[in-house]
């Protein structure tokens, strides 16, 4: 049984109480975690604000990135087991695993490094006056973080928090928490003292619940779905804490006639069944052409059909969905496209050697005539792609911007003023001209538009989302 780490402890529930963890490659049961739930959580933030205002406090902003190095350097010297733990927790390709485990150190690396680089600054004001401007911690920040990537979220949301000062409580998703607790436990090997990095692991409901609700945390970030990004929204608002809401996406291609079909026709392919499709910035929608539609979706084809799907040791392109949840929605929007008429032009294929109790779906890429289906709309979340063609740049531009999401988006064109004029007409987070996706992106700045959520992680931009500012007036006459 994995235990949750509570004030620098290894704990179990309060209640006692314990979830089965299942694995998605055979559907059995491999261990148990703890179904911590409100009084869990209050332990929690308790001990983070013991932290962040006594013991925590006397860490100056170096010493806060020296931990955070040694951190990064205990990630890579486990590196392997925690990319096993991962693989086998979440279901993905080893590769896959490892890479994430890499950017998990990487995460912590980067904000080591920025750590003591985040100064105030002077205002020039009327005679007589000193102003200040000085940046502080937040205090208590929460985090709730999905299933997709949780070593990768984990670092996304507290390596900026840990380099500001503040003490974090992580709330993991209860599909996927193996590696979150198990670098906790490494952050108190390398020196953080009790209390700075507490996870409690449970239900969305029960724990998530109570600790987006909780009067004493100062800050809530959340990654996940649109309807429960509400909730902890407005359970926030409860207590006048600010959030930072990464509700997902419905990412467009958008390929014109000029486009280089070589670059893009792999990146597309590795861009939708990438971690079997589960991240919100899939690019799950693609617009080519009309001129070009038939050509490029026939290469689309033959490279789609090569996906290979199998268990994270045979560390083929997919591996299995997370969940039964999951793989039936999957399944169903499969279904649906079919009955809508959609044609399926390419498959992936299920190596014949998968346990027949594992989660593993049919990679599909559907080839409609207008974008009039759902599957134009929905989140998916799954290796499932959907294409239709446009004319003109002008219906491209609207085309990609007819959704209610605005997570990330690719336009391809060699032409540069085409690539500028499109890429500032959609409406998204994040847009990448001839190319989609940066290998963790640790550096760029990274969030949504509409109803793929507010405020932005990654990059300095996170260092000053979880602080705050005081201005300091003196009139020294």
């Amino acid at each position: 049984m994995t235990q949750m780490i509570i004030n620098g402890k290894k704990v179990d529930s309060v209640s006692g109480r314990v979830l089965d963890v299942l694995s998605p490659v055979d559907g059995e049961k491999f261990s148990t975690i703890p179904r911590g739930d409100a009084k869990d959580i209050d332990l929690a933030v308790k001990a983070a604000r013991e932290a962040v205002e006594n013991q925590w406090k006397q860490f100056n902003a170096a010493e806060r990135g020296r931990l955070l190095t040694k951190l990064s350097s205990k990630v890579l010297e486990n590196l392997e087991e925690l990319a096993q733990l991962e693989a086998k927790d979440t279901g993905k390709a080893i590769t896959t695993a490892r890479t994430d485990i890499n950017v998990l150190a990487r995460y912590f690396e980067f904000y080591a490094g920025a750590a003591d680089k985040i100064h105030g600054e002077v205002i020039p004001f009327m005679n007589g006056y000193n102003v200040q401007v000085v940046r502080e911690p937040l205090g208590v920040t929460a985090h709730i973080i999905p299933w997709n990537y949780p070593a990768q979220m984990l670092g996304r949301a507290v390596a900026p928090a840990l380099a500001m000062g503040n003490a974090c409580v992580v709330k993991p998703a209860e599909d996927a928490c193996l590696s979150v607790i198990k670098v906790a436990e490494m952050a108190l090997e390398v020196g953080f003292p009790p209390g700075v990095l507490n996870v409690v692991t449970g239900l969305g409901e029960e724990a998530g619940a109570a600790l987006a609700k909780h009067h004493d945390i100062n800050f809530v970030s959340f990654t996940g779905s649109n309807e429960v990004g509400v909730l902890v929204q407005q359970a926030a608002a409860l207590n006048a804490v600010k959030c930072v809401l990464e509700l997902g996406g419905k990412s467009a291609h958008v390929v014109f006639k000029d486009a280089d079909f070589k670059l893009a026709v792999p990146t597309i392919v590795k861009g939708i069944v990438g971690n079997t499709g589960q991240t919100c910035t899939a690019g799950s929608r693609l617009l080519v052409q009309r001129d070009v539609y038939d050509e490029f979706m026939a290469l689309l084809a033959e490279e789609f059909s090569k996906v290979r799907v199998g268990s994270p040791a045979m560390d083929l392109n997919c591996g299995p969905v997370v969940n039964k949840a999951q793989f039936n929605r999957v399944n169903k929007y499969v279904e649906q496209g079919k009955q809508e008429g959609l044609e399926i032009i390419a498959e992936g294929a299920i190596d014949e050697n998968v346990p027949t109790k594992g989660y593993y779906v049919v990679p599909t890429l559907f080839k409609a005539h207008n974008h009039d289906s759902q599957l134009f709309q929905d989140e998916i979340f799954g290796p499932v792609l959907v294409a239709a063609p446009f004319d003109t740049e002008e219906e491209a531009i609207e085309l990609a911007n007819a959704t209610d999401y605005g997570l990330m988006g690719a336009v391809w064109t060699e032409n540069g003023g085409r690539q500028m004029r499109v890429a500032k007409a959609m409406k998204s987070g994040q847009v990448y001209i001839n190319g989609f996706g940066a290998g963790g992106g640790v550096e760029l700045p990274f969030g949504g538009v509409k109803r793929s959520g507010h405020g932005r992680e990654k990059g300095f931009i996170a260092l000053e989302e979880l602080s705050t500012t005081k201005t300091i007036i003196h009139f020294h006459g």
